[in-house]
């Protein structure tokens, strides 16, 4: 795995899914219009995937984004480092990263206390939510952006929102205190990547304060 590097902000995530892509196939054309439109990181999220299809998978998105974008796996810290990703992200209900790690990890929260929890272990960052509905988690109640709104205050690590999130309402995620987002169907449910990633970046990078937020500890 490279040496570690900082988490992009404002941050815009593409989380995968090969399913709502088309194939993996697919999901690496919309990867890498999406990255050229403006996404800085891709997380690669296929739980149903065997470990050895996993790492074959992250082996074909680390050479989309070389050079162009941050690649975090989910969950999987071996496969990650196989692949030589630059990060590992993990669920809210999963162990943290073994050590020795120099890599960038952060952490899924729904609560401003799992947020506090992540930043005791030392997460690089959160990801909050669900914000809004979403296909998903079809089962789990919206947060709101009151979400954002409690963790932000208390965070000294960027904190990124999804669930639901698309070009209409990204602003308001950002606004709200956000460093970032995250999102699955806004891109590879477009018709167009590349053009959803573009709408996204565009709202995300105008919203965003030029200066940090007091108590922000960029990383």
């Amino acid at each position: 795995m490279t040496p570690e590097k900082r988490l992009p902000v404002p941050c815009l995530m593409l989380v995968t899914d090969r399913h709502l892509a088309g194939g993996e196939d697919a999901l690496l054309e919309k990867v890498d219009a999406a990255v050229e439109g403006g996404a800085d990181v891709v997380q690669l999220r296929e739980k149903d995937l065997s470990r050895a299809d996993l790492l074959s998978l992250a082996l074909r998105l680390r050479e989309v984004t070389e050079g162009r974008a941050l690649l975090f796996v989910n969950g999987d810290q071996k496969v990650a480092l196989e692949a030589g990703a630059d990060g590992v992200h993990f669920p809210a209900d999963a162990y943290g990263p073994e050590p020795p790690w120099t890599f960038i990890w952060g952490r899924s929260v729904h609560s401003e206390e799992a947020a506090m929890f992540a930043m005791a272990e030392a997460a690089r960052y959160v990801i909050a939510g669900p914000i809004y509905a979403t296909p998903s988690h079809p089962d789990t109640p919206p947060a709101g952006l009151r979400l954002i709104r409690e963790i932000v205050p208390v965070a000294r690590i960027p904190v990124i929102g999804i669930g639901g999130i698309n070009a209409r309402n990204a602003r308001d995620v950002i606004q709200a205190g956000a460093s970032g987002v995250a999102v699955i169907s806004a891109i590879l449910a477009a018709d167009s990547a590349l053009d959803a990633a573009r709408a996204l970046r565009s709202t995300i990078d105008s919203a965003y304060p030029v200066r940090p937020r007091p108590g922000y500890l960029p990383r």
